[in-house]
Protein backbone atom coordinates (compact mmCIF):
# COMPACT_ATOMS: atom_id res chain seq x y z
CA UNK A 1 0.00 0.00 0.00
CA UNK A 2 1.15 3.53 -0.60
CA UNK A 3 1.82 5.35 2.65
CA UNK A 4 3.36 8.77 3.06
CA UNK A 5 4.25 11.01 5.98
CA UNK A 6 3.54 14.61 5.04
CA UNK A 7 6.47 16.35 6.71
CA UNK A 8 6.07 19.93 5.60
CA UNK A 9 5.25 22.12 8.60
CA UNK A 10 3.88 25.12 6.75
CA UNK A 11 0.20 25.40 5.96
CA UNK A 12 -0.84 25.19 2.36
CA UNK A 13 -3.70 27.43 1.30
CA UNK A 14 -6.37 26.81 -1.26
CA UNK A 15 -6.33 29.42 -4.01
CA UNK A 16 -10.03 29.09 -4.72
CA UNK A 17 -13.18 27.80 -3.13
CA UNK A 18 -14.79 24.47 -3.80
CA UNK A 19 -17.62 24.59 -6.33
CA UNK A 20 -20.81 23.26 -4.75
CA UNK A 21 -23.65 22.14 -6.97
CA UNK A 22 -26.53 21.54 -4.60
CA UNK A 23 -29.05 23.90 -3.08
CA UNK A 24 -29.29 21.42 -0.19
CA UNK A 25 -25.64 22.03 0.70
CA UNK A 26 -26.08 25.79 0.84
CA UNK A 27 -29.37 25.38 2.70
CA UNK A 28 -27.72 23.22 5.38
CA UNK A 29 -24.94 25.74 5.91
CA UNK A 30 -27.34 28.68 6.08
CA UNK A 31 -29.69 26.87 8.43
CA UNK A 32 -26.90 25.77 10.74
CA UNK A 33 -25.48 29.26 11.01
CA UNK A 34 -28.86 30.81 11.76
CA UNK A 35 -29.65 28.01 14.23
CA UNK A 36 -26.40 28.69 16.08
CA UNK A 37 -27.04 32.43 16.20
CA UNK A 38 -30.54 31.83 17.58
CA UNK A 39 -29.20 29.31 20.12
CA UNK A 40 -26.48 31.74 21.20
CA UNK A 41 -28.96 34.59 21.59
CA UNK A 42 -31.39 32.49 23.62
CA UNK A 43 -28.71 31.06 25.89
CA UNK A 44 -27.21 34.48 26.57
CA UNK A 45 -30.44 36.46 26.96
CA UNK A 46 -32.86 33.90 28.45
CA UNK A 47 -30.35 32.18 30.73
CA UNK A 48 -31.13 28.81 29.16
CA UNK A 49 -29.12 25.71 30.12
CA UNK A 50 -26.74 24.78 27.34
CA UNK A 51 -24.85 21.51 26.78
CA UNK A 52 -21.54 21.07 25.01
CA UNK A 53 -21.15 17.44 23.95
CA UNK A 54 -18.89 15.06 22.11
CA UNK A 55 -20.05 13.55 18.81
CA UNK A 56 -20.78 10.14 20.34
CA UNK A 57 -23.06 11.48 23.09
CA UNK A 58 -26.78 10.66 22.56
CA UNK A 59 -28.27 13.93 21.35
CA UNK A 60 -31.66 12.21 21.26
CA UNK A 61 -31.93 12.55 25.04
CA UNK A 62 -31.07 16.24 24.96
CA UNK A 63 -33.54 16.78 22.13
CA UNK A 64 -36.30 15.11 24.13
CA UNK A 65 -35.50 17.36 27.10
CA UNK A 66 -35.41 20.62 25.11
CA UNK A 67 -31.80 21.26 26.11
CA UNK A 68 -29.88 23.16 23.40
CA UNK A 69 -26.46 21.74 22.59
CA UNK A 70 -23.42 22.10 20.36
CA UNK A 71 -21.30 19.15 19.23
CA UNK A 72 -17.55 19.32 19.78
CA UNK A 73 -16.39 18.02 16.41
CA UNK A 74 -18.82 20.19 14.46
CA UNK A 75 -17.62 23.26 16.32
CA UNK A 76 -14.00 22.27 15.64
CA UNK A 77 -14.86 22.15 11.94
CA UNK A 78 -16.41 25.63 12.14
CA UNK A 79 -13.33 27.01 13.89
CA UNK A 80 -11.13 25.50 11.19
CA UNK A 81 -13.31 26.73 8.33
CA UNK A 82 -13.12 30.23 9.84
CA UNK A 83 -9.30 29.99 9.78
CA UNK A 84 -8.99 30.17 13.58
CA UNK A 85 -6.82 27.07 13.98
CA UNK A 86 -3.43 28.80 13.87
CA UNK A 87 -4.44 31.28 16.58
CA UNK A 88 -6.07 28.67 18.79
CA UNK A 89 -3.22 26.19 18.65
CA UNK A 90 -0.89 29.05 19.47
CA UNK A 91 -2.95 29.67 22.61
CA UNK A 92 -2.52 26.02 23.55
CA UNK A 93 1.24 26.36 23.19
CA UNK A 94 1.28 29.54 25.28
CA UNK A 95 -0.71 27.76 28.00
CA UNK A 96 1.92 25.01 28.19
CA UNK A 97 0.13 22.33 26.18
CA UNK A 98 1.25 20.60 23.02
CA UNK A 99 -0.12 22.56 20.08
CA UNK A 100 -0.96 19.36 18.18
CA UNK A 101 -3.04 17.98 21.02
CA UNK A 102 -5.76 15.80 19.44
CA UNK A 103 -6.78 18.71 17.28
CA UNK A 104 -10.24 17.53 16.25
CA UNK A 105 -11.29 17.37 19.89
CA UNK A 106 -8.99 20.03 21.38
CA UNK A 107 -9.78 23.01 19.14
CA UNK A 108 -12.68 24.18 21.37
CA UNK A 109 -10.46 23.74 24.42
CA UNK A 110 -8.01 26.11 22.75
CA UNK A 111 -10.88 28.51 21.98
CA UNK A 112 -11.77 28.58 25.69
CA UNK A 113 -8.34 30.15 26.29
CA UNK A 114 -9.06 33.07 23.94
CA UNK A 115 -9.90 36.32 25.80
CA UNK A 116 -11.20 37.82 22.53
CA UNK A 117 -13.62 34.99 21.76
CA UNK A 118 -16.71 37.16 22.25
CA UNK A 119 -15.12 40.51 21.32
CA UNK A 120 -15.66 42.53 18.13
CA UNK A 121 -13.28 44.56 16.00
CA UNK A 122 -13.54 48.28 15.23
CA UNK A 123 -16.17 47.60 12.59
CA UNK A 124 -18.26 45.50 14.95
CA UNK A 125 -17.28 42.21 13.35
CA UNK A 126 -17.02 39.31 15.81
CA UNK A 127 -13.48 38.11 16.45
CA UNK A 128 -14.54 34.61 17.49
CA UNK A 129 -16.11 32.12 15.04
CA UNK A 130 -19.73 33.16 14.56
CA UNK A 131 -19.34 35.39 17.62
CA UNK A 132 -17.89 32.66 19.84
CA UNK A 133 -19.33 29.79 21.82
CA UNK A 134 -21.94 30.60 24.50
CA UNK A 135 -21.12 29.55 28.07
CA UNK A 136 -22.01 25.87 28.59
CA UNK A 137 -23.93 24.69 31.65
CA UNK A 138 -22.82 21.10 31.24
CA UNK A 139 -20.23 19.26 29.16
CA UNK A 140 -20.71 15.59 28.27
CA UNK A 141 -18.33 13.08 26.72
CA UNK A 142 -17.62 9.34 26.62
CA UNK A 143 -14.55 7.47 27.80
CA UNK A 144 -13.48 6.65 24.27
CA UNK A 145 -9.87 7.62 24.89
CA UNK A 146 -7.85 9.11 27.73
CA UNK A 147 -7.08 12.29 25.79
CA UNK A 148 -10.71 13.12 25.06
CA UNK A 149 -11.69 12.71 28.70
CA UNK A 150 -8.93 15.08 29.86
CA UNK A 151 -9.71 17.60 27.13
CA UNK A 152 -13.33 17.78 28.28
CA UNK A 153 -12.22 18.03 31.89
CA UNK A 154 -10.04 21.05 31.08
CA UNK A 155 -12.71 22.55 28.81
CA UNK A 156 -15.29 22.26 31.59
CA UNK A 157 -12.95 23.87 34.10
CA UNK A 158 -12.25 26.83 31.80
CA UNK A 159 -15.96 27.43 31.18
CA UNK A 160 -17.19 26.59 34.68
CA UNK A 161 -19.41 23.83 33.30
CA UNK A 162 -20.43 20.64 35.09
CA UNK A 163 -18.75 17.59 33.51
CA UNK A 164 -20.47 14.26 32.91
CA UNK A 165 -18.62 11.25 31.48
CA UNK A 166 -20.35 8.19 30.00
CA UNK A 167 -18.58 4.86 30.31
CA UNK A 168 -17.54 2.75 27.31
CA UNK A 169 -17.47 -1.02 27.01
CA UNK A 170 -15.72 -3.14 24.41
CA UNK A 171 -17.40 -5.54 22.02
CA UNK A 172 -16.75 -9.27 22.22
CA UNK A 173 -18.36 -9.94 18.83
CA UNK A 174 -17.03 -9.65 15.32
CA UNK A 175 -20.25 -10.00 13.33
CA UNK A 176 -20.32 -10.67 9.62
CA UNK A 177 -22.19 -8.02 7.62
CA UNK A 178 -23.31 -6.08 10.70
CA UNK A 179 -25.14 -3.55 8.51
CA UNK A 180 -27.73 -6.20 7.61
CA UNK A 181 -28.46 -6.90 11.28
CA UNK A 182 -28.35 -3.38 12.71
CA UNK A 183 -31.78 -1.94 11.76
CA UNK A 184 -34.03 -4.79 12.97
CA UNK A 185 -31.88 -7.41 14.71
CA UNK A 186 -29.72 -5.31 16.99
CA UNK A 187 -30.33 -7.63 19.94
CA UNK A 188 -28.54 -10.35 17.96
CA UNK A 189 -25.83 -7.99 16.79
CA UNK A 190 -24.78 -6.65 20.19
CA UNK A 191 -23.85 -8.12 23.58
CA UNK A 192 -26.90 -8.06 25.86
CA UNK A 193 -24.95 -7.07 28.94
CA UNK A 194 -23.41 -4.13 27.08
CA UNK A 195 -26.88 -2.96 26.10
CA UNK A 196 -28.02 -3.33 29.72
CA UNK A 197 -25.08 -1.24 30.93
CA UNK A 198 -25.63 1.46 28.34
CA UNK A 199 -29.32 1.79 29.21
CA UNK A 200 -28.29 2.24 32.83
CA UNK A 201 -25.78 4.92 31.77
CA UNK A 202 -28.51 6.76 29.86
CA UNK A 203 -30.82 6.66 32.87
CA UNK A 204 -28.06 8.17 34.99
CA UNK A 205 -27.42 10.82 32.33
CA UNK A 206 -31.10 11.76 32.33
CA UNK A 207 -31.07 12.14 36.12
CA UNK A 208 -27.94 14.30 35.91
CA UNK A 209 -29.48 16.54 33.26
CA UNK A 210 -32.74 16.91 35.15
CA UNK A 211 -30.85 17.96 38.29
CA UNK A 212 -28.48 20.36 36.53
CA UNK A 213 -30.92 21.98 34.09
CA UNK A 214 -34.38 21.60 35.58
CA UNK A 215 -35.62 20.17 32.27
CA UNK A 216 -37.54 16.90 32.49
CA UNK A 217 -37.23 13.90 30.21
CA UNK A 218 -40.28 13.46 27.94
CA UNK A 219 -40.62 9.82 26.90
CA UNK A 220 -43.21 10.44 24.20
CA UNK A 221 -41.14 13.21 22.64
CA UNK A 222 -38.12 10.91 22.82
CA UNK A 223 -39.97 8.25 20.81
CA UNK A 224 -40.94 10.87 18.24
CA UNK A 225 -37.31 11.96 17.98
CA UNK A 226 -36.21 8.36 17.38
CA UNK A 227 -38.75 7.95 14.58
CA UNK A 228 -37.73 11.23 12.95
CA UNK A 229 -34.11 10.09 12.91
CA UNK A 230 -35.06 6.84 11.21
CA UNK A 231 -36.90 8.83 8.53
CA UNK A 232 -33.94 11.14 7.99
CA UNK A 233 -31.45 8.28 7.66
CA UNK A 234 -33.75 6.39 5.29
CA UNK A 235 -33.49 9.32 2.89
CA UNK A 236 -29.71 9.21 3.24
CA UNK A 237 -29.77 5.52 2.40
CA UNK A 238 -31.70 6.25 -0.79
CA UNK A 239 -29.22 8.99 -1.70
CA UNK A 240 -26.20 6.81 -0.94
CA UNK A 241 -27.58 3.96 -3.03
CA UNK A 242 -28.44 6.28 -5.93
CA UNK A 243 -24.93 7.71 -6.10
CA UNK A 244 -23.49 4.18 -5.93
CA UNK A 245 -25.23 3.08 -9.14
CA UNK A 246 -24.96 6.36 -11.07
CA UNK A 247 -22.20 6.56 -13.70
CA UNK A 248 -20.96 9.28 -13.77
CA UNK A 249 -21.97 10.46 -10.29
CA UNK A 250 -24.42 13.36 -10.03
CA UNK A 251 -22.56 14.77 -6.99
CA UNK A 252 -19.23 14.45 -5.23
CA UNK A 253 -18.22 14.56 -1.59
CA UNK A 254 -17.86 18.36 -1.78
CA UNK A 255 -21.64 18.54 -1.63
CA UNK A 256 -22.56 15.45 0.34
CA UNK A 257 -20.16 15.91 3.27
CA UNK A 258 -21.42 19.37 4.15
CA UNK A 259 -25.06 18.67 3.36
CA UNK A 260 -25.16 15.55 5.54
CA UNK A 261 -22.74 16.36 8.34
CA UNK A 262 -24.43 19.63 9.29
CA UNK A 263 -27.92 18.16 9.12
CA UNK A 264 -26.89 15.19 11.28
CA UNK A 265 -26.46 17.55 14.23
CA UNK A 266 -30.10 18.50 13.74
CA UNK A 267 -31.30 14.89 13.65
CA UNK A 268 -34.50 14.26 15.49
CA UNK A 269 -36.15 17.37 14.03
CA UNK A 270 -38.65 17.72 11.20
CA UNK A 271 -36.29 20.14 9.47
CA UNK A 272 -33.61 17.44 9.28
CA UNK A 273 -36.07 14.97 7.74
CA UNK A 274 -37.26 17.52 5.19
CA UNK A 275 -33.70 18.49 4.34
CA UNK A 276 -32.64 14.85 3.85
CA UNK A 277 -35.60 14.37 1.52
CA UNK A 278 -34.71 17.51 -0.44
CA UNK A 279 -31.14 16.26 -0.78
CA UNK A 280 -32.32 12.99 -2.30
CA UNK A 281 -34.75 14.70 -4.64
CA UNK A 282 -32.11 17.14 -5.87
CA UNK A 283 -29.53 14.39 -6.44
CA UNK A 284 -32.12 12.23 -8.21
CA UNK A 285 -33.13 15.12 -10.46
CA UNK A 286 -29.50 15.56 -11.49
CA UNK A 287 -29.12 11.84 -12.14
CA UNK A 288 -32.35 11.70 -14.17
CA UNK A 289 -31.22 14.70 -16.24
CA UNK A 290 -27.78 13.13 -16.80
CA UNK A 291 -26.33 16.27 -15.21
CA UNK A 292 -23.06 14.93 -13.83
CA UNK A 293 -20.70 16.47 -11.30
CA UNK A 294 -17.67 15.35 -13.33
CA UNK A 295 -18.83 14.69 -16.92
CA UNK A 296 -15.44 13.21 -17.84
CA UNK A 297 -15.50 10.83 -14.86
CA UNK A 298 -13.12 7.92 -15.43
CA UNK A 299 -12.04 6.97 -11.94
CA UNK A 300 -14.08 6.92 -8.74
CA UNK A 301 -12.24 7.75 -5.54
CA UNK A 302 -13.16 6.99 -1.94
CA UNK A 303 -12.19 9.36 0.87
CA UNK A 304 -11.67 7.71 4.26
CA UNK A 305 -11.29 10.00 7.24
CA UNK A 306 -12.85 13.15 8.54
CA UNK A 307 -13.58 15.98 6.18
CA UNK A 308 -10.68 18.23 5.19
CA UNK A 309 -12.53 21.18 6.66
CA UNK A 310 -9.95 23.84 5.86
CA UNK A 311 -9.61 22.93 2.15
CA UNK A 312 -12.67 21.45 0.43
CA UNK A 313 -11.43 22.62 -2.96
CA UNK A 314 -8.77 19.92 -2.70
CA UNK A 315 -11.35 17.23 -3.48
CA UNK A 316 -12.01 18.78 -6.91
CA UNK A 317 -8.36 19.22 -7.85
CA UNK A 318 -8.09 15.95 -9.81
CA UNK A 319 -11.34 16.07 -11.78
CA UNK A 320 -10.30 17.95 -14.91
CA UNK A 321 -6.83 16.43 -15.37
CA UNK A 322 -7.65 12.80 -14.60
CA UNK A 323 -11.44 12.50 -14.54
CA UNK A 324 -10.97 11.34 -10.95
CA UNK A 325 -13.99 12.10 -8.77
CA UNK A 326 -14.29 11.70 -5.01
CA UNK A 327 -17.76 10.14 -4.86
CA UNK A 328 -17.71 8.51 -1.40
CA UNK A 329 -17.19 9.67 2.17
CA UNK A 330 -18.26 8.13 5.46
CA UNK A 331 -20.79 10.85 6.32
CA UNK A 332 -23.55 9.87 3.91
CA UNK A 333 -22.79 6.15 4.15
CA UNK A 334 -22.82 6.15 7.96
CA UNK A 335 -26.23 7.78 7.89
CA UNK A 336 -27.42 4.95 5.68
CA UNK A 337 -26.01 2.05 7.70
CA UNK A 338 -25.28 2.99 11.31
CA UNK A 339 -28.22 5.08 12.59
CA UNK A 340 -31.42 3.31 11.60
CA UNK A 341 -32.96 1.30 14.46
CA UNK A 342 -36.50 -0.06 14.43
CA UNK A 343 -38.70 -1.53 17.21
CA UNK A 344 -38.49 1.82 18.99
CA UNK A 345 -41.66 1.52 21.09
CA UNK A 346 -40.70 -1.84 22.60
CA UNK A 347 -37.92 -0.24 24.67
CA UNK A 348 -36.95 3.27 23.50
CA UNK A 349 -33.81 3.68 25.62
CA UNK A 350 -32.55 0.23 24.69
CA UNK A 351 -33.14 1.06 21.02
CA UNK A 352 -31.06 4.20 21.49
CA UNK A 353 -28.36 2.12 23.18
CA UNK A 354 -28.35 -0.14 20.14
CA UNK A 355 -27.72 2.90 17.94
CA UNK A 356 -25.00 4.47 20.07
CA UNK A 357 -23.18 1.41 21.34
CA UNK A 358 -21.59 0.18 18.08
CA UNK A 359 -20.55 3.63 16.81
CA UNK A 360 -17.02 3.23 18.15
CA UNK A 361 -16.88 -0.34 16.83
CA UNK A 362 -17.92 0.74 13.34
CA UNK A 363 -15.52 3.68 13.23
CA UNK A 364 -12.48 2.27 14.98
CA UNK A 365 -12.68 -1.50 15.45
CA UNK A 366 -11.48 -3.92 12.77
CA UNK A 367 -13.01 -6.01 11.29
CA UNK A 368 -16.25 -4.03 11.82
CA UNK A 369 -14.92 -1.01 9.94
CA UNK A 370 -12.66 -2.81 7.46
CA UNK A 371 -15.43 -5.11 6.23
CA UNK A 372 -17.80 -2.17 5.85
CA UNK A 373 -15.31 -0.08 3.86
CA UNK A 374 -14.72 -2.98 1.48
CA UNK A 375 -18.46 -3.42 1.01
CA UNK A 376 -18.96 0.27 0.30
CA UNK A 377 -15.98 0.42 -2.07
CA UNK A 378 -17.27 -2.49 -4.13
CA UNK A 379 -20.86 -1.19 -4.19
CA UNK A 380 -19.71 2.23 -5.37
CA UNK A 381 -17.28 0.92 -7.99
CA UNK A 382 -14.31 2.57 -6.30
CA UNK A 383 -11.02 2.58 -8.25
CA UNK A 384 -8.82 3.95 -5.46
CA UNK A 385 -8.97 4.98 -1.80
CA UNK A 386 -7.38 8.11 -0.35
CA UNK A 387 -7.09 7.67 3.40
CA UNK A 388 -6.27 10.63 5.65
CA UNK A 389 -4.86 9.50 9.00
CA UNK A 390 -4.35 12.34 11.51
CA UNK A 391 -1.34 11.58 13.70
CA UNK A 392 -2.90 13.45 16.61
CA UNK A 393 -5.82 11.00 16.92
CA UNK A 394 -5.07 7.61 18.41
CA UNK A 395 -8.51 6.25 17.49
CA UNK A 396 -8.03 6.87 13.79
CA UNK A 397 -4.51 5.47 13.63
CA UNK A 398 -5.09 2.20 15.42
CA UNK A 399 -7.19 0.53 12.73
CA UNK A 400 -5.80 2.14 9.57
CA UNK A 401 -3.41 -0.71 8.78
CA UNK A 402 -6.14 -3.33 8.87
CA UNK A 403 -8.55 -1.20 6.86
CA UNK A 404 -5.99 -0.56 4.13
CA UNK A 405 -4.97 -4.22 4.12
CA UNK A 406 -8.57 -5.39 3.67
CA UNK A 407 -9.16 -2.96 0.80
CA UNK A 408 -5.99 -3.93 -1.02
CA UNK A 409 -6.72 -7.63 -0.58
CA UNK A 410 -10.03 -6.85 -2.31
CA UNK A 411 -8.05 -5.41 -5.24
CA UNK A 412 -8.53 -1.71 -4.43
CA UNK A 413 -5.35 0.41 -4.15
CA UNK A 414 -4.97 2.64 -1.09
CA UNK A 415 -2.98 5.81 -0.42
CA UNK A 416 -2.52 6.54 3.27
CA UNK A 417 -1.08 9.89 4.30
CA UNK A 418 -0.77 11.96 7.45
CA UNK A 419 -2.67 15.24 7.59
CA UNK A 420 -5.22 16.85 9.87
CA UNK A 421 -8.90 17.73 9.35
CA UNK A 422 -8.75 21.05 11.24
CA UNK A 423 -5.05 21.99 11.46
CA UNK A 424 -3.73 23.34 8.13
CA UNK A 425 -0.19 23.68 9.53
CA UNK A 426 0.31 19.97 8.93
CA UNK A 427 -0.77 20.16 5.32
CA UNK A 428 1.61 21.06 2.53
CA UNK A 429 -0.98 21.31 -0.20
CA UNK A 430 1.52 20.96 -3.03
CA UNK A 431 2.98 17.82 -1.48
CA UNK A 432 -0.45 16.39 -0.87
CA UNK A 433 -1.54 17.05 -4.45
CA UNK A 434 1.66 15.45 -5.72
CA UNK A 435 1.05 12.35 -3.60
CA UNK A 436 -2.47 11.91 -4.94
CA UNK A 437 -1.44 12.57 -8.53
CA UNK A 438 1.31 9.96 -8.27
CA UNK A 439 -1.16 7.56 -6.68
CA UNK A 440 -3.64 8.06 -9.52
CA UNK A 441 -0.97 7.64 -12.20
CA UNK A 442 0.90 4.68 -10.69
CA UNK A 443 -1.84 2.80 -8.83
CA UNK A 444 -5.37 3.79 -9.83
CA UNK A 445 -5.04 4.01 -13.61
CA UNK A 446 -2.97 0.81 -14.04
CA UNK A 447 -5.28 -1.07 -11.68
CA UNK A 448 -8.38 0.13 -13.55
CA UNK A 449 -6.91 -0.92 -16.90
CA UNK A 450 -6.48 -4.54 -15.82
Amino acid sequence: MAETQNKAPEAGKSKSKAVKRLKATAAASAYQKQWFQDLKHRVETENLPFAYINADVPIEILRAMDIPFVVNQWWSAICSAKRMSKKYFGLLREAGYRDDLCTYCATPLAESLDPDDHAVDEEGKPLGPWGGLPKPTVAITRLCCDCQNKIFELFSKNWGAKLYVIDVTQTRKTPDKWWDLAPYYWEDLLDSDRLDEFVHDFQELIRFLEEETGHMFDKQKFIEVMHLINQQEEWYRKTRDLIAVSRPAPVTVVDTINAVMQAQWQRGTQWAVDHAKSLYEEVKALADAHDYAVPNEKYRLMWIGRGLWHDFEFYQTFEKKYGAAFVWSMYLAMGADTYIRYHVEEDPLRCLAARELPMQDVLHMPPWNAQWFVKEAKTNGIDGVVYMVPDSCMQNIEGSYFIAKALEEAGIPVLRFVADPVDPRKLSRDNMMAMVEEFIETKVIPNSDK
